[in-house]
């Protein structure tokens, strides 16, 4: 009986072992699964005409806000960071309320907002509709409806946020111009939304691409757009970006 005791128990061991590593390896298929697909394909890079309706430039420098959605922001605020005649870019959420607007919620998918950065310009050193180029041509896939490469949801879309009329109305000239010239393959479906404010992200996701350009979705998503940027713009990029002073972040 001993012996049988002793076999019993050993075997039971045994089973116990096997379901906790097919447990394990369970867990870590359904982890695979769910996992942002870094290896996807980035948005795609179409090089796009310059707005025909544009604002016209100031006498005198000073400063415009701008607020767009593209996609996760780290890759979205990289880009601006290195434009010329920007002097802030911020990570945050647009499209919701300030009650709602912390990633954990946002990250839901159900608040309203869409991951979103906010520029601080210059428009005598770069116009709105050149932020669009931008915007068009290298930081986001305006075909893409509720995503943006491997990132999935409505707080992953493409979407504009003018703070005025005449930015909403080039904003929508521009799309249409787009869309008559046949400029993307698939049909646009960026937004144009009204803005009920913006709200900063929080401090750690600040100049994140600046600070982990070796990251695996940096690297793979969001390092090609800031390269495609210099290649495309030469004229309107810059090396040294401009970085987030955590006093702007506050709220």
């Amino acid at each position: 009986m001993s012996n049988f005791n002793s076999s019993s128990s050993s075997f039971a061991g045994r089973m116990t072992r096997a379901a906790l590593v097919l447990g394990a390896f369970a867990i870590a298929v359904s982890l695979f699964w769910q996992a942002p697909a870094y290896s996807e394909k980035p948005a795609a890079v179409a090089v796009v005409p310059a707005p025909k309706f544009d604002e016209t430039a100031p006498a005198e420098s000073g400063s415009e806000t701008a607020v767009f959605a593209g996609g996760c922001f780290w890759g979205v605020q990289g880009v601006y960071q290195r434009v010329k005649g920007v002097s802030r870019a911020i990570s945050g959420y647009a499209g919701g309320s300030a009650s709602t607007a912390y990633y954990e919620l946002v990250g839901s998918g159900r608040t309203g907002h869409a991951e979103a950065v906010e520029i601080s310009y210059d428009p005598k050193q770069v116009s709105y509709g050149q932020l669009l180029q931008i915007y068009f041509s290298v930081v986001a896939d305006p075909t893409q409806k509720d995503r943006q490469g491997p990132d999935r949801g409505t707080q992953y879309r493409s979407a504009i946020f003018p703070k005025n009329d005449l930015q909403r109305r080039i904003a929508e000239s521009y799309i249409a111009q787009l869309t008559e010239a046949g400029s993307f393959a698939q049909p646009i479906v960026t937004t144009t939304e009204t803005l009920p404010g913006f709200f900063p992200a929080e401090a750690y996701h600040q100049d994140f691409l600046v600070h982990n350009p070796t990251q695996a979705y940096i690297a793979i998503n969001d390092i090609p757009k800031v390269e495609a940027l210099k290649r495309i713009f030469p004229d309107r990029y810059r090396d040294q970006p401009v970085l987030t002073s955590v006093a702007v972040l506050a709220r």
